[in-house]
């Protein structure tokens, strides 16, 4: 390195940079750019022309802030009668001490449309919850229907089984006094051949008188008082007592359900 050259790294050419970090001149200018335009927007606000609107509602607010004068014909004239600023209208001073307030209408409307919209509201939110608890009803019907439908289901599978356990019970006791024939056809369990039969017979005599088919619980009534009647049977104590004072003292009763 010759003598003319100065040493970039020496303090004497470090000295005369500028020390100047990036971005600050930039950011300092945007930040006046956007103060400038802030000064300016509240210019223009202060030097624009107000609309009707604006100077109606800046009007309006002044003179309902402002209280009521002499100046005012109406206030005059009830000062004459004898009312006092502050004190409510009639003779005893009881009614109205502030004016009546103003409510600006901001739609289109009727005087009568906002009524008119409530009460429609109102209706509809009535149909509403009337349908909901129509709705709920009619859930609760049908649940409450299906309970119904099970539990019938339920006490028929129930009578059924009875029916049959008696059936078979009647069988077993009546061959045990020499019964060879159940006093009715019903008493005593069928067969499968008897039943296909039976079927036979049924189509071979649609002509006949109609005759009234009892029910399954009919039957169990019929049969179990026969069981309790002459055998002293009871099918669900499934004992066999010795005599009818025996079965009455210590059987619960004659149903299903003196016995749960």
């Amino acid at each position: 390195m010759s003598d003319d050259e100065e040493d970039y790294m020496s303090d004497a050419f470090l000295g005369k940079i500028q020390d100047v970090k990036p971005g600050v001149s930039m950011v300092r200018r945007v930040k006046e750019a956007m103060k400038r335009e802030a000064q300016q927007k509240e210019k223009n606000i202060t030097n624009r022309q107000k609309s009707y609107k604006e100077q109606e509602k800046e009007s309006r607010e002044t003179a309902l802030q402002s209280s009521i004068t002499n100046e005012n014909k109406g206030f005059a004239l009830l000062q004459k009668m004898g009312y006092k600023a502050g004190q409510g209208l009639g003779k005893q001073g009881a009614g109205r001490v502030d004016p009546i307030p103003l409510n600006i209408k901001t739609d289109r409307g009727g005087i009568g449309m906002e009524e008119v919209k409530k009460r429609k509201a109102e209706e509809e939110l009535e149909n509403y919850r009337q349908k909901v608890h129509a709705k709920q009803q009619n859930e609760n019907k049908s649940l409450q229907d299906f309970r119904s439908r099970v539990r019938t289901e339920r006490e028929e599978r129930k009578i059924e089984g009875d029916l049959k356990r008696s059936q078979g019970a009647c069988e077993q006791l009546d061959s045990q006094k020499g019964i060879t024939v159940p006093r009715e056809d019903w008493y005593w369990p069928k067969a499968d051949a008897d039943d296909e039969a039976e079927g036979f017979e049924e189509e071979d005599d649609d002509e006949e008188e109609d005759i009234v088919e009892l029910t399954s619980f009919d039957k169990l009534q019929i049969l179990t008082s026969y069981l309790r009647g002459i055998h002293f049977y009871c099918i669900w104590c499934g004992t066999t007592y010795n005599d009818e004072e025996d079965l009455c003292s210590n059987c619960p009763g004659d149903t299903a359900a003196d016995h749960e």
